[in-house]
């Protein structure tokens, strides 16, 4: 097998495994709370990420070390605090509709890049992101109405929260790109949340029911598999490559939701789903467009 169809076998595999691992997560928050089931897959995150930390040249104190340690703690426990809330989104809001919102986060990395990381935007990726932004819209809005009762409203402020926090860690790695290597960055996507997690989670325990400790460990299994399998995908194919295999996860979410949950695929999660994907990867193809022009300039 060639690397490049190794890549792509690890990268549909972590992005079914990540779907599998959302949808435990949404059976579990019906009996628990959110934070203690964050808390227990953190644990075994957490536990990942210093095994391959201390396999790495110099073992976890050079890993560890890091040029924006500040950033790099602020990366960290957000991702925790977004994972919270994405598990109690697939509670109050439903799987589909969570991951289609979510779905939308490269579109505000791009938009949020502008300010903050002084990147150039042209006009197509301008155009992408509006189309972005309206598929979103078009996900809160089934009926057309902006009340209740059409799902726009106080729960819809859920997922759009998570997903705006989505976007800032995604520029915040992008910042720390610059400085820390990669090992660096993966150590602190772990530690710092498992830290903050086992500080507070204890106060939210469970006793969880004996078949219910089955699906703890199914998802404390899943989390670290996923990670390795997207570290070994990042390993052989370009990021551009990866990111539109990644959409991948909203047609297994919308198989999990409807055949395990009972969720139903109206019109406009297909329609705003569709809508944000498409924007999702020419924004993701342009900016590689774009880095590789940057790059030829520069030589």
């Amino acid at each position: 097998m060639t690397p490049s169809r190794q890549g792509y076998l690890y990268a549909v595999s972590a992005v079914l495994i990540f779907a599998a691992q959302d949808g435990i997560s949404k059976y579990l928050v019906e009996s628990y709370p959110a934070l203690f089931i964050a808390m227990m897959r953190y644990i075994a995150f957490a536990a990942f990420v210093l095994a391959v930390s201390a396999r790495a040249p110099g073992g976890i104190r050079a890993v560890a070390k890091s040029k924006m340690p500040v950033l790099q703690w602020f990366r960290g426990v957000s991702l925790a605090i977004q994972i919270v809330l994405a598990i109690q989104c697939f509670k109050v809001v439903g799987l589909i509709q969570s991951q289609a919102i979510f779905a939308a986060a490269p579109i505000f990395v791009a938009l949020l890049s502008m300010p903050i990381l002084g990147e150039r935007v042209g006009w197509r990726r301008w155009l992408a992101i509006a189309a972005g932004l309206v598929g979103v819209i078009v996900l809160l809005t089934p009926s057309g109405g902006w009340g209740e009762a059409s799902g726009f409203g106080a729960k819809s402020a859920l997922p759009l929260l998570t997903m705006l926090m989505i976007g800032g860690y995604g520029v915040a790695t992008r910042l720390v790109s610059r400085v820390d290597n990669a090992r660096t960055s993966f150590f602190y996507t772990g530690v710092p949340g498992v830290v903050v997690l086992l500080a507070i989670g204890p106060f939210f325990w469970a006793e969880p029911a004996a078949l219910d400790w089955i699906w703890i460990g199914l998802l404390c299994v899943t989390g670290m598999t996923s990670h390795y399998f997207l570290i070994k995908a990042y390993e052989l194919l370009d990021a551009v490559v990866v990111q539109p295999v990644a959409y991948l996860q909203l047609v297994a979410g919308a198989f999990i939701g409807v055949f395990a949950f009972g969720e139903s695929l109206r019109f406009n999660l297909v329609l705003g789903a569709a809508i944000v994907v498409a924007a999702g990867v020419f924004t993701a193809w342009r900016e590689h467009v774009v880095a590789r022009r940057l790059a030829v300039e520069r030589r």
